[in-house]
């Protein structure tokens, strides 16, 4: 450990002012090959981000890396890469294996797979929760390349898919590691560890190191290199932040004048539950907002789609929960309004890290109600700055409230007609159907009828 520890050191130096004008300017100048330098300018990735220059030389010696990287800072580039270029000199099926914590993840990760080894004919398959196992099977029995997978799903196919193993595999990569483990993943990650080989390259990425990122830094890393770009809690100097501190009986009206007032822009608003994500993307609607809900009681096809519609811009509006706040990389997400406080302080910075990714600006609103003062001191101390309020023409909130009490009606009438139907058809329903206030189908079957 001794020996990572001085690499972590030195790595860190890096971050003073000296070496900076020496930085490398291209992945080239990274040792990156020809053909994957290419398919970095196709993908428009001009020079390279800190944690690339910092962890692409370093894994492409053969070294095993901790990457300590705020959200949005370009991992999946720099694990992706060496990857691609090992495989490239030692062609072999079932090559790499990247472990992620949620599915919307895994997909995105597949995609970049894909894009930059397009020339190269890299297969990637995904293999996650909420997806038929045997067309899984099919597409492991083609031995793709790379698998990117959650640990639940993963472990389900080692254990009971016939001539499935990763006994020939040659790197590993964790992302998003303490989101792994704190989502009580350890034992499927400590199953997989004993199945695949101990001569391998292992990649370890986490935006906090935590106590059970150290614990398994000891079990699956040898004599690792530290890359870590962001010492202590960030989040991005474009990033414009505000808080707004209001009656809790009032975060409609007052989310309903933010849109208005910030109209134009592409929103991203988190909640707690489930349940909260789908009544407001109804009350939107009703209210003629195009919004959608994207979260974990939703199948996998209606979560894909809801994330589809919004990244084509198809829609203004995407209401999540955390499932969606870590890892993914839409590019347009102007404002991030957290409608629900985060109750832990290290989401807050997952969550803005929607917004102003890849030197773009963007805004986040965080809403404090009498009942949130607490968590939102700890994330003010947490990230080392105290926020501006955002300003607000109270009086304007108010004359909008009789309007939105109506649409919390319909939305709650929608809510409780949509959960009887889900209970006699047991089936889940993203609300693309529930328009409330517009013409209705319920359930594609039955005639059009007036919502009231």
């Amino acid at each position: 450990m001794a020996a990572g520890e001085e690499e972590g050191s030195v790595a860190e130096q890096e971050q003073e002012p000296e070496p900076a004008a020496e930085e490398p300017r291209s992945f080239k100048d990274l040792g990156v090959t020809d053909v994957l330098c290419e398919a970095c300018d196709q993908l428009g990735w001009k020079v390279p981000t800190k944690i690339q220059i910092e962890a692409i030389p370093v894994a492409l010696q053969g070294r095993d890396i901790i990457g300590l990287a705020e959200t949005g800072s370009g991992k999946t580039g720099a694990f992706a890469l060496p990857i691609l270029q090992a495989l490239l000199e030692v062609p072999q099926r079932l090559f790499a294996l990247v472990l992620t914590p949620t599915r919307e993840l895994a997909f995105q990760i597949s995609e970049q797979f894909e894009a930059l080894g397009s020339s190269i004919g890299v297969q990637s398959t995904v293999i996650v929760g909420g997806i038929d196992t045997m067309s899984q099977s099919l597409a492991l029995a083609k031995k793709p390349h790379v698998i990117i997978a959650t640990p639940g799903r993963l472990v389900d196919h080692l254990e009971n898919t016939k001539g499935f193993n990763l006994r020939a595999l040659k790197f590993l990569v964790m992302d998003e590691a303490d989101r792994i483990l704190n989502m009580d993943f350890e034992t499927e990650v400590d199953k997989i560890l004993k199945v695949i080989p101990r001569d391998r390259k292992t990649f370890l990425f986490s935006a906090t190191m935590t106590k059970k990122v150290q614990k398994l830094q000891r079990a699956a890393l040898k004599n690792p290199v530290k890359c870590a770009v962001s010492s202590k809690y960030q989040t991005v100097e474009k990033l414009q932040q505000y808080y707004i501190f209001i009656p809790s009986k009032f975060k409609d009206s007052y989310l309903v004048y933010i849109l208005n007032e910030l109209a134009g822009n592409s929103f991203m608003i988190f909640c707690s539950t489930c349940n909260n994500t789908q009544r407001t993307a109804l009350l939107l609607r009703n209210l003629g907002f195009t919004a959608i809900p994207l979260h974990g009681q939703m199948s996998q096809n209606k979560r894909l789609g809801s994330l589809n519609k919004f990244k084509a811009k198809a829609r203004s509006i995407l209401l999540a929960t955390d499932v969606a706040s870590r890892g993914l990389d839409i590019p347009h997400v102007d404002v991030v309004i957290n409608f629900d406080i985060p109750t832990h302080s290290k989401d807050y910075i997952h969550r803005v890290g929607r917004t102003a990714r890849a030197g773009r600006s963007g805004k986040s609103i965080t809403f404090v109600t009498q009942y949130d003062v607490e968590l939102f001191q700890r994330i003010e101390h947490l990230i080392g700055k105290k926020l501006p309020a955002f300003p607000m023409q109270e009086e304007e909130v108010m004359m909008l409230a009789e309007r939105v009490a109506e649409a919390q009606r319909f939305a709650r009438m929608e809510l409780r007609e949509q959960g009887e139907k889900k209970r006699s058809r047991n089936d889940d329903d993203d609300t693309e159907e529930a328009i409330g206030v517009r013409n209705k189908v319920a359930g594609g079957k039955k005639k059009k009828r007036k919502a009231f």
